[in-house]
Formats: structure tokens, sequence, C-alpha cells
């Protein structure tokens, strides 16, 4: 599930699971609590929430690390890793945002056990051991995805329905077509990428890591071979396909196979190499 449809949900069961909580409280009790059972109840629920969001977010930070090693190791993850983080990032910052929502809760029942005013403290007891326990569930949610196997394939292939979605049979190219395009593509972009960037900087370095194929399409643009247009139909050739080589389904369009050959004949145009036909 995307991100949205978690959050989504998570905030109509919230919704869903207090009014019936509340309803339940008003009507007819399961359970009623003393203040010294509501008082331990609420305590213990925060410290339990503050300790669980902390080993969580301090388990992302170094699962975070190793992908960005992953990255560094590979540039053709690029896309798929940046994908991931985006992901886990949203679903920090609703888990952050309702882990506070819920110690809020917390703080605010523990503050008004005293008053006499029993209706609102059975609203706010009700609501806050709901949003505590679906908190609960959409951290679990979280740790799981997180921790998921094949990640990396599953990031890929939904790049690659975005970029290039193939919905029948009749719409699949030549995979192989697809990949010689690509390969003479890199081919250039290497090349002249590389002579490109050593007539900027003056100088080339003797050793050095290997420059992504984006960087250097970025350099040929700035060196003003290319126009911003075919940059980013460059971009989006390369990013479909670390998509198609990572992903679990390696498939792509007919479409998507003449775009790459266009491509390929555009960026040799542009810089004067000759192409031959296939």
């Amino acid at each position: 599930m995307s991100p949205s449809k978690v959050i989504t949900i998570s905030i109509i069961l919230f919704v869903l699971c207090s009014s019936i909580s509340v309803y339940i409280g008003y009507v007819n009790p399961i359970w009623i609590l003393n203040e010294n059972q509501i008082l331990y109840l609420f305590s213990t629920s925060a410290q339990v929430l503050a300790g669980v969001y902390g080993l969580t977010l301090t388990g992302f930070i170094f699962f975070r690390n190793e992908l960005s090693r992953e990255e560094f190791d590979d540039d053709s993850l690029t896309d798929a890793v940046e994908a991931l983080k985006e992901r886990y990032f949203k679903l920090l910052v609703f888990i952050t945002l309702f882990s506070i929502f819920t110690l809020l809760i917390s703080n605010f029942v523990i503050s008004i056990e005293g008053n006499k005013e029993s209706n609102i403290a059975t609203l706010f007891i009700n609501v806050g051991q709901v949003s505590f326990v679906i908190n609960l569930i959409v951290i679990t949610y979280f740790i799981f995805d997180v921790i998921a196997p094949k990640r990396i394939e599953k990031a890929s292939k939904s790049l690659q329905e975005t970029y290039d979605p193939v919905t029948s049979v009749e719409e699949k190219g030549s995979l192989e077509d697809f990949l010689i395009n690509f390969n003479q593509t890199e081919y250039i972009l290497q090349k002249y990428g590389q002579a490109f960037e050593s007539e900027m900087s003056g100088f080339q370095p003797k050793s050095r890591r290997k420059i992504s194929n984006v960087k250097l399409a970025q350099i040929i643009l700035q060196a003003e071979k290319i126009d911003f247009g075919l940059f980013e139909e460059i971009k989006r050739l390369i990013t479909l396909r670390n998509a198609v080589v990572h992903g679990e389904d390696p498939v792509v369009s007919s479409k998507m196979v003449a775009t790459s050959r266009d491509i390929l004949v555009e960026l040799s145009k542009a810089l004067g190499v000759y192409v031959p036909e296939n």
C-alpha cells in the first residue's frame, strides 16, 4: 500500500473505533476504572509508546544508512532507494504526529482525572486508548514494511509501472532492443560526458568513482550540447532501465522501445556521433 492509503485507512479506523468506543463508554461501559487505574493505565501507555517509538526511530536510522550504502555501491539503485526513503519518511512523519497526539491525550487524561466532569473524562479515556492501539498497529506495519524482503525489487516494479505501464501482452516490446538502445546511449554519455567534464573542470583525476549517467547527462546539458527536453527524456530512460533491471518483472512496452531508439538518435545527432541502424 502507498503511504497515503496507510494514512487514510489509519485515520478512518481511528475515527470509527473511537466513535464506537465512546458510544459504548457512555451507554453501556464494559469496564469502570477508578482513579488509580486510569492514572496507571495512561502513564504506562505513554511510557510504552515513547519507548517503542524511540526504538523504531533508532532502528530506522541504521536501516536508512544501509540503504544509502547500497545506493553508493550501485548508482543504478538510486531511483529505487530514493523512492523507498521517500515512502518511509512519509510514514515516519505520520507515526511521529500520531504519537505526539496520543501522548498529549494521555497527559490530558491524567491532568483532568480529578475533575468532576465525568463525561469529558469518558470521552478522552476512550479516544486515548483507541489512539494508543492504532498507533502501535501503524508502528508495527512500518517495521514490517521496512524489513520486508525484496524491497528494492518492489520499489523498482512500482517505478516501472509509473514510467512505462504494460497492461497487455500486445503492448510488450523487445527487451533486448531496449537494452541495446540504452547501452549505446550509456556509452555516448560515458564517453562524451566525461570529456565535457574534463574540459569544464580543466583537469581529469586519475582515479575516481564512476559518475552516474544522470550526472553525465547533466554535464552535457550544461555544456549546451543538448536541450532540457532531451535531458528529461534521458533521465526518464535511465530511471526506467534501472527499474527494469532491478524489478521483479523485466518487461517494457513497444512504445518505450521506440522511444529509447529516438532518444539514442537525438543524442547522437546532438553530439555528432554515428549510430548504426538496428
